[in-house]
């Protein structure tokens, strides 16, 4: 891939065609693999085809955590080599479908970055490119969906008019001090 630098200084039609031909490369090169592969930002998914009648008995998979090798017993391994990220080995799985597809599902131990390809001697795909599908809250852990939920709330409430949840916060901070203090007036008072 070009730099970064020579890419800026290219006009909107130099930027395409070299995206283009970028795409077509990779494109090439990712059929070339022994297999497909596909991503989420907290998964990878791999499908591997072996001869048409193979029993689970007569395959070898292993996955590690920085390795993946699946092979036929007796034969030369389908891909064999060292992950490009670690993953979570107890999470990850793998089935035969149909006695033909190897299908192997890794889970990310770093869920926030893309992969650029699944063994670190394959071709590399350009993850800036990635436009990854709408996701949902529910996939989301947590605190992440809590910071996502509020933001959304506090945009609503700025639409309205409203006050966000921190102003919500403060007016009733001052609510509960006010009625813990009758004796003070706060008709002068400001919330900041």
């Amino acid at each position: 891939m070009s730099s970064s630098d020579d890419y800026d200084n290219l006009s909107k039609e130099e930027r395409e065609a070299r995206d283009q031909a970028d795409r077509a490369r990779e494109q090439e090169e990712q059929a070339a693999l022994p297999y497909k592969w596909t991503q989420l930002l907290g998964e990878v998914d791999i499908t591997v085809p072996v001869p048409n009648g193979t029993k689970a008995r007569d395959l070898v998979v292993a996955i590690s955590k920085k390795k993946l090798s699946v092979g036929l017993k007796g034969k030369e391994k389908i891909l064999d080599g060292e992950l490009c990220m670690d993953v979570k080995v107890e999470e990850s799985t793998w089935t035969l479908e149909d006695n033909q597809l190897v299908l192997i599902h890794l889970e990310k131990i770093n869920k926030e970055r893309w992969w650029e390809n699944v063994l670190t001697h394959h071709p590399k795909i350009d993850t800036r490119k990635i436009e990854p599908g709408n996701s949902k809250l529910s996939d989301l852990d947590g605190e992440t969906r809590g910071m996502v939920e509020k933001m959304m709330f506090d945009n609503q409430q700025k639409q309205l008019g409203k006050p966000t949840s921190d102003e919500l916060r403060k007016i009733e901070a001052l609510k509960k001090f006010q009625a813990a203090h009758p004796e003070m007036d706060f008709s002068k008072a400001k919330i900041s």
